[in-house]
């Protein structure tokens, strides 16, 4: 099965701007990103989108296989789709360009989950273990039914407890922002416009569940950080120091 990587690099991020040209611990975002997942050795590809002329400088300095892109998309996935609309592929990994610390076995477990036919696209999750992380509005949280397909994203606590209650609080799940899709699944969901849940809860991946579209989801030991503020680049650097 052919399978490439496409890792989103966007210039203008709100909350932290220029983010993956940001330096961790000397060493770039989006370089930390792009040497993890070409050493993981699991892709006939591995690619940078961008939107910005310093970054593609930036990335083809390093000698990364580099996409200038729209700047008009409005989500790292419209990215990827126009970066893999002409690119003959099996599966389409999104990697997140905030996630230095990904490695290979959660992108090897996502991989496995499409030798069932049935599944188009899939992400990833793992067990929240801090209760003010279940309350940070800017860690996703996602619940699943028992087939471990996702029922529904959300900032909020979910599920939410109703206390008192004579049980042990249920298991919460962090939403790792990397995804799997196949090609034709990829096209489908950029074609779909924004939902109402999505707009609300600024999660693009709810757009699929509206749509009636299952994603199939892998719990994993993966607990990296997501790059999102000043404060998670101070985490990152503590996390290589130690």
């Amino acid at each position: 099965m052919k399978t490439i990587a496409i890792i989103p690099a966007r210039y203008a991020s709100t909350r932290l701007p220029a983010k993956p040209l940001r330096l961790i611990a000397g060493k770039t975002l989006i370089q930390r990103v792009y040497d993890a997942v070409k050493d993981t050795d699991l892709f006939d590809r591995v690619i940078i989108a961008t939107d910005h002329e310093h970054i593609f400088q930036h990335a083809k300095s390093l000698g990364a296989d580099i996409i200038m892109t729209s700047k008009d998309h409005k989500s790292g996935t419209d990215r990827i789709a126009e970066c893999a609309k002409n690119i003959k592929t099996d599966l389409i990994l999104n990697v997140q360009g905030d996630e230095p610390f990904i490695s290979k076995e959660p992108l090897q477990i996502l991989i496995d989950l499409f030798k069932d036919n049935d599944v188009t696209v899939a992400s990833l999750m793992t067990l929240l273990k801090n209760f003010d992380d279940v309350k940070n509005p800017n860690i996703v949280k996602v619940v699943c039914d028992i087939y471990s397909n996702a029922l529904y994203f959300s900032r909020a606590a979910i599920p939410y407890p109703l206390l008192p209650t004579p049980y042990p609080l249920p298991p919460f799940f962090r939403h790792i922002g990397v995804y799997a899709f196949t090609p034709e699944m990829l096209q489908t969901f950029v074609s779909l416009p924004p939902s109402k849940l999505e707009q609300i809860e600024k999660l693009e991946q709810l757009r699929l569940l509206e749509n009636g579209y299952k994603i199939k989801m892998a719990l994993t030991d993966y607990d990296g950080i997501g790059i999102d503020t000043e404060e998670d680049i101070k985490k990152a650097e503590m996390r290589m120091q130690k």
